[in-house]
């Protein structure tokens, strides 16, 4: 269920947590920390719940379920079509999800490892091989590993990209342009 459609208490539970998640990491938030910031009581918030886990899985299942058909799509693609079609559905994901790349970002290595992300760590490996156009050659594997290193810090919540003198807003599309031109020259792209 995506932000904009959430209702009611629980749509506040995943609202307060995402917020929190993002600012304090998983780890440096607590149930009494959701409960607080939405205003119930933690048997309430445990009445939606079953616990902390449970609001991370949900809060997270659309981004894994466009991660998985993402995964899907490039697994039907020949291998001189993948790797551009790995960067723009890449990088559509993370500007997508943007709150949820920041909730996962500094607990990454963690919060995989909870069973209701079992599938993320092999689709990550595919979409590195996809990135990397399949070539086992070091250069590539690098590449692929900046491009999809990046990314996620360029398009967490913070919107401002930081100059000397002040920092300057940009729109998505315009974000979305510059990721995909960026990565694709990263990845000596032909044709991007």
């Amino acid at each position: 269920m995506s932000r904009s459609t959430r209702s009611g208490t629980r749509g506040e539970i995943l609202d307060a947590a995402a917020r929190l998640f993002a600012a304090t990491g998983f780890k440096g938030t607590s149930l009494q920390d959701i409960a607080g910031e939405v205003g119930c009581s933690k048997a309430a918030l445990l009445y939606h719940f079953d616990g902390k886990d449970a609001i991370l899985a949900e809060l997270l299942a659309p981004a894994v379920e466009a991660f998985t058909t993402l995964d899907a799509r490039l697994a039907g693609l020949g291998d001189d079509d993948v790797q551009l079609a790995a960067v723009e559905g890449y990088v559509d994901l993370v500007m997508r999800f943007r709150r949820e790349v920041t909730v996962l970002y500094d607990d990454i290595p963690a919060l995989l490892q909870r069973p209701a992300f079992a599938g993320v760590h092999g689709m990550s490996d595919r979409l590195l091989d996809a990135l990397a156009a399949r070539s086992p050659a070091p250069a590539a594997r690098i590449a692929a590993l900046m491009v999809l290193s990046a990314v996620p810090v360029i398009c967490m919540e913070r919107i401002e990209i930081g100059v000397r003198t002040a920092p300057i807003m940009i729109g998505d599309d315009e974000l979305r342009s510059i990721l995909t031109r960026s990565a694709a020259r990263t990845l000596d792209l032909r044709g991007a």
